[in-house]
């Protein structure tokens, strides 16, 4: 196992990434983990980002220069008489075959088609599972896509998992997994690699517990990591690597198949907030609520095998409780930001 501390870029003389023109909000970001999702389109170079406030989720797409072309708000479904639920993620999924985008709030799961024009599925959450004596909150959180399977996660430890037709709104959920304590916090996936490396989900829970599935035709759980008293925050899966973001500011790196520990960053002052990837290049990307983003460079040493990290990065945004950071493109070149009361996306790109 290997530790290490940052406290900013290798050489303060020399900027990776330069500010690029922010995108415009309504409204801020609700102050939420994971609060900002993007969809690289390279077809049509466009990127559309979507972001949650309150009872609403903003879609907006955006030009190159960052001109934003068109925007949406999605409410979350409501009952009758009933007042408008609070959204607690929105997230695209890209399976092989379609995207779909995936709201969840403290009433259901909504999907609907990637522009959000279209709802083609709605999975109420009903409170009557939640224990009688209990005084914890009835909602999802944690979405991720595997293969033609999305997974979303619940405040009471278990994961839906929804079978995914080629087109239509013939949405299934076909297995319920019930592996964590305590409430889903996120998901991540990824294509297994090597035959010998079945794990493509992570799923992470409010104890800090990791769970490593293996998706098949049933889920099957091939390792649980166990946490240390600290929610995880943040999940995110690499080449066999799990890399999870802690509410104690650290950023650790699993083994997914024994669950062993490889290294330990203490990369924040405050709690992760979002952590994402940009697998082709290895680039792991980490937020927290110290108001830094830090952009690390994964890789595995050919003599032992063991994981590397190399701080390349360090970005500050004053007086901001951060909340979401995601990549805009598959190559890490560059990056989005949002911050709780900031009415506007940042945006930052390579030099």
């Amino acid at each position: 196992m290997v530790a290490a501390d940052s406290e900013g870029p290798r050489d303060p003389g020399v900027r990776m990434f330069r500010r690029e023109r922010s995108i415009p909000l309504r409204g801020s970001a609700a102050a939420l983990g994971n609060n900002l999702c993007v969809l690289h389109l390279p077809v049509c170079n466009l990127t559309h980002f979507g972001v949650v406030h309150g009872p609403s989720a903003q879609l907006l797409s955006v030009a190159p220069e960052g001109v934003p072309l068109a925007q949406r708000q999605l409410h979350a479904k409501e009952g009758p008489g009933l007042s408008s639920p609070l959204i607690t993620q929105v997230h695209w999924c890209a399976l092989p075959f379609r995207v779909l985008l995936v709201l969840t709030s403290h009433r259901g799961i909504q999907m609907y088609e990637s522009d959000g024009s279209v709802m083609v599925y709605w999975h109420a959450l009903d409170s009557r599972d939640a224990s009688p004596d209990s005084t914890q909150a009835v909602f999802a959180r944690g979405i991720a896509s595997c293969g033609h399977f999305i997974c979303v996660g619940m405040w009471s430890g278990r994961v839906l998992v929804f079978d995914i037709p080629l087109k239509g709104p013939n949405i299934v959920l076909s297995e319920e997994l019930a592996a964590h304590p305590a409430s889903v916090t996120d998901i991540a996936s990824e294509p297994a690699q090597e035959p010998d490396c079945m794990a493509d989900v992570v799923t992470a829970d409010d104890s800090g517990l990791l769970c490593v599935w293996w998706s098949g035709p049933e889920f099957k759980l091939l390792t649980r990591i166990p946490g240390f008293g600290v929610p995880c925050n943040s999940v995110q899966l690499w080449k066999g690597i799990v890399a999870a973001g802690y509410g104690n500011g650290q950023v650790r790196l699993y083994e997914a198949s024994t669950g062993a520990l490889h290294v330990q960053i203490n990369a924040h002052a405050r709690a992760v907030c979002a952590l994402d990837l940009a697998p082709g290049v290895g680039k792991l990307l980490s937020a927290a609520e110290d108001t830094f983003v830090h952009i690390w460079k994964l890789s595995k040493s050919r003599e032992s095998g063991c994981t590397e990290v190399e701080h390349c990065h360090g970005e500050c945004v004053p007086d901001t409780q951060l909340c979401g950071a995601r990549f805009c493109d598959p190559s890490g070149s560059s990056f989005a930001v949002t911050g709780y009361d900031l009415t506007e996306i940042l945006r930052f790109s390579s030099e």
